[in-house]
């Protein structure tokens, strides 16, 4: 099954799919309100106003999974983007990407990519390591804000550690890439 044909719920409740960006560069990430890498919102939305008009999209997929970060409703989380980061890139009902409830978005992202590339310098898998908070495999979601590119023709071609920036030389040249 596409990527494309996969059903999802936006913000607001509506049935979709990922068929609208089809021809389009993704970056889909799974976020949080309440998380140290929170402030990342304000990175994603710089590189959206940014590469928008050159295909890229970027889809925002709370999740609750890491340490109840993400508690609000849908409606909660959507005015707590709009006000602290005014985000503007589409975002979609929570949902889960570990576990036995998750979605088969994050089963085909997944199964497409097992492994995430680490932040060379980062110390957030070591920082989870020592609480005791790692996923059951390696191949799960590590936290919140980890990141999966899709190509333009619906192959995830990349997936990044939660503490790799999107303004990082690495995200840069695999989104670069992807863009051309």
């Amino acid at each position: 099954m596409s990527l494309y044909n996969t059903q999802i719920k936006t913000i607001k409740g509506d049935t979709t799919t990922l068929g609208a960006y089809q021809g389009k560069v993704l970056l889909i990430v799974n976020v949080a309100s309440k998380c140290g890498l929170t402030p990342q919102y304000a990175e994603l939305e710089a590189l959206y106003k940014a590469q928008a008009a050159n295909g890229l999209e970027i889809l925002g997929f709370p999740c609750n999974q890491f340490l109840g970060q993400e508690p609000g409703s849908e409606d909660e989380i959507q005015q707590f983007c709009s006000l602290t980061y005014d985000v503007t890139f589409p975002l979609f009902s929570k949902l889960e990407v570990n576990g036995a409830g998750r979605h088969p978005l994050y089963q085909q992202l997944i199964a497409a990519q097992p492994l995430a590339t680490a932040n060379p310098g980062g110390q957030l898998k070591e920082k989870l390591g020592a609480k005791d908070l790692l996923p059951a495999n390696d191949s799960d979601i590590m936290w919140n804000f980890e990141k999966f590119l899709v190509g333009k023709n619906g192959e995830v071609i990349a997936r990044f550690a939660p503490d790799v920036s999107v303004t990082s030389e690495l995200f840069q040249a695999a989104l670069s890439k992807a863009l051309a």
